[in-house]
């Protein structure tokens, strides 16, 4: 006898992939910085961010689960639904250099040089939640205050061009803030029971 998968297994085959892809580069950044210690110069925030967005991953395969409730499965949700994992996919090659220099590497030069890029990638996400948890997740959007927060100082910072190193400093602070909150406040949402 032939078990065929649920639809739910079908979908997030993909979604799994995709963000293990993710995981995968965001390790072997990490990885390469260890690999060069003596020659890479580390910046906190830079460093934050790299934590969040790999934070963001597992957050993400942790909420997949959710969709075992949806039973309405087209192709254009799938789509939708992708396109988070596959955003996160895009901003983890944005987070370190391609190429290692043999000589010395600077995270907080690159981090500046690429903070707008990392930043535009980085206002999808709030974006895609707030849409996600209002026609998927049914949440109303005065449920969604964070996730508004989030996107309206993303904005700021990426559109205002700032490179003051305060600004950047405090939304590293800011963004493991909002981490942290959102584990504490949504700790029984986060639960998966058999």
């Amino acid at each position: 006898m032939t078990s065929l998968m649920s639809p739910f297994e079908y979908v997030t085959v993909l979604i799994s992939i995709v963000l293990g892809m993710g995981i995968t580069q965001i390790v072997s950044g990490f990885a390469n910085i260890v690999i060069r210690w003596e020659k890479v110069k580390t910046y906190w925030p830079h460093t934050v961010l790299c934590i969040l967005v790999f934070i963001l991953h597992i957050q993400d395969w942790w909420a997949t689960y959710e969709l075992l409730k949806f039973n309405q499965w087209r192709l254009p949700t799938f789509l939708f639904l992708i396109l988070y994992p596959v955003n996160l996919y895009i901003l983890t090659r944005i987070l370190f250099p391609l190429r290692w220099s043999t000589s010395a590497n600077d995270l907080k030069a690159f981090y500046f040089l690429n903070f707008r890029k990392i930043y535009l990638f980085m206002i999808f996400l709030p974006v895609h939640s707030i849409i996600d948890n209002h026609f998927i997740g049914e949440y109303g959007l005065n449920e969604q205050i964070p996730q508004f927060l989030v996107l309206i100082t993303l904005l700021i910072v990426a559109i205002g061009k700032k490179k003051s190193e305060w600004i950047h400093k405090m939304m590293a602070v800011f963004f493991l803030i909002i981490m942290i909150m959102t584990f504490v406040l949504a700790w029984n949402r986060l639960l998966i029971a058999a």
